[in-house]
């Protein structure tokens, strides 16, 4: 149950951001969803090894390349989820940087301690 919780806080935050970025659209609450279930599967998936791989050059700017491959990765499902569009690279950057933000701050808020036990 969750899990659930946390996609649709994700959803909220990826629907918030358009207000904070004009780069960056979203057509609909439903379109946030999918957006929000797909950034969630690449992020559990593709960036471990994206990491992985570049960890040279991650170690190389003591850790600022994960912001490349976050900024990448977000602008990357802005290309192929219909009704999310994601401007080009640094709104990619600017995007995840803030959608990790508010996603953190709404699941510190609804998610805390225990209220977390009563959400199950």
């Amino acid at each position: 149950m969750r899990l659930l919780y946390v996609w649709l806080i994700n959803a909220a935050a990826l629907f918030v951001l358009p207000y904070l970025l004009s780069s960056i659209k979203v057509d609909s609450f439903i379109v946030a969803l999918i957006a929000a279930l797909v950034l969630g599967l690449i992020n559990t998936f593709i960036r471990p090894l994206l990491v992985l791989l570049t960890l040279p050059a991650t170690l190389l700017t003591l850790g600022l390349f994960i912001f490349v491959i976050n900024g990448l990765l977000f602008w990357f499902v802005g290309t192929f989820v219909d009704g999310f569009h994601v401007g080009g690279f640094w709104p990619g950057v600017g995007g995840a940087i803030l959608y990790s933000i508010i996603s953190w701050a709404l699941s510190a808020i609804l998610l805390s301690g225990n209220e977390a036990g009563r959400l199950q």
